[in-house]
């Protein structure tokens, strides 16, 4: 690999073929200056420092514009496809799996011209859920309880606390390490073989960019949250005051990731007999020079003007389960017994004190004069012994089927199972 000047980064191969990196320590003590990492887990960065260190790291952000080459290839696609072997990598909760069981769907559908042969990987969780749509399952590691119990007390994906460190570690090593069985082993119940020929991920999904380069087959990134850099708004892990510091936002976030992950993603590329990554090297964890979409309306958030050809925003992915759904009859009945009710839910965020946010929940409801649906979720709201007649606890409902019914929602912010 070629070295840069300019007080860069320096890259030497050696004569055993071994890679060595040279990273001068003034690089490392900008980001260590700059950069606090608080107690919720968010980044923080110093805006009085960021303006004038921002030049200084500018060449990590070696995607940030794309060379003629790409967009000229882009341009000129063709609309014909072959049937491939797909593989969807999906880390996260149900609100990240649903929109890509959606999009299983989609691309296996004949009656679309696509006849794609899909499998999607995510948690054991979701089994039931993936299959019960049509799509084959294959397991990925990981917990997403204990995931998302991490990315609520912390408000992000960065490893903050050190009695959590260890914890969460474990869980990226077996997710890094499993998307190699997900692309490449045969099915589980049928022992049919398997071996991907394209790739579809989620950011989360971190070996994702390992394997498809092992296997030598395209990828593609789609998420329901923005991690391309842009100048129009920051990271959403990230406080970023002021927007001159926005691009820089996303920069920080995937070194920090990097940094955390490298020596997982360096044993697997070794597994995948694979060269190991230079710890200060711009191929960390970015995804910005890869084809990726977004899972948002455009009437939402608008695609910022300085994402390239490469990134799109291509709407929702919805599954509308509600079209085929047959509630229970006590749940018709309930609703039937008085005005549309007010649906209380948030979906798979754990709660601190699920027995405090039920009761603050019965009693805004009694002030109100509402009546109110209160959804389990895995916070496990609800535990009371003696339910009111004017509250139904939900275990499950298609929000497609029961929002028509209700007067108002109340939940946390998801805007792909909404």
């Amino acid at each position: 690999m070629a070295g840069r000047g300019g007080g860069r980064l320096v890259v030497l191969r050696g004569g055993d073929g071994g890679v060595r990196a040279e990273v001068h320590g003034r690089q490392i003590k900008i980001i260590e200056n700059l950069v606090k990492i608080q107690n919720d887990g968010t980044l923080e960065v110093d805006v009085k420092r960021s303006a004038l260190i921002a030049s200084e790291l500018s060449e990590i952000d070696a995607f940030g514009s794309l060379s003629r080459d790409i967009v000229e290839a882009t341009s000129g696609l063709s609309k014909s496809v072959p049937k491939l072997k797909i593989a969807i990598l999906v880390v996260g909760t149900r609100g990240d799996v649903q929109p890509f069981i959606a999009l299983a769907k989609r691309l296996q559908a004949s009656e679309f011209e696509f006849g794609h042969y899909v499998r999607l990987a995510t948690h054991a969780n979701f089994r039931t859920f993936v299959k019960s749509a049509g799509v084959d399952f294959y397991p990925l590691g990981g917990d997403p309880r204990i995931l998302a119990q991490y990315m609520t007390k912390n408000k992000g994906f960065c490893l903050a606390g050190p009695t959590e460190i260890s914890v969460q570690r474990k869980q990226l090593k077996e997710i890094i390490y499993s998307v190699l069985p997900a692309c490449a082993e045969p099915d589980l119940d049928t022992g049919l073989p398997f071996r991907a020929q394209a790739i579809i991920a989620n950011p989360p999904a971190l070996g994702h960019l390992h394997i498809a380069e092992a296997l030598g087959v395209p990828l593609h990134i789609f998420f329901t949250f923005p991690w391309t850099p842009t100048n129009e708004f920051p990271h959403p892990l990230a406080r970023m005051p002021q927007s001159a510091t926005y691009r820089l936002s996303y920069l920080i976030l995937d070194l920090v990731i990097w940094w955390g992950t490298r020596g997982f993603i360096n044993e697997f590329r070794k597994k995948l007999k694979l060269a190991p990554i230079a710890y200060f090297s711009t191929y960390h964890g970015s995804i910005s020079h890869l084809p990726t979409g977004y899972m948002w309306s455009p009437h939402l958030m608008p695609k910022p003007n300085d994402w390239g050809p490469l990134v799109d925003v291509v709407g929702y992915c919805f599954l509308n389960l509600g079209t085929k759904y047959q509630p229970p009859q006590e749940l018709s009945h309930w609703l039937q017994q008085g005005p549309k009710p007010i649906y209380i839910g948030f979906g798979s965020m754990p709660l601190g004190d699920e027995k405090k946010v039920t009761s603050i929940i019965l009693d805004a409801l009694r002030e109100t004069g509402q009546r109110g649906i209160i959804s389990r979720g895995w916070g496990d709201l609800g535990s009371f012994s003696e339910v009111p007649v004017d509250v139904f606890i939900l275990e499950d409902c298609p929000h497609d089927w029961l929002f028509p019914r209700c007067a108002a929602a109340v939940v946390k912010y998801c805007n792909t199972t909404i």
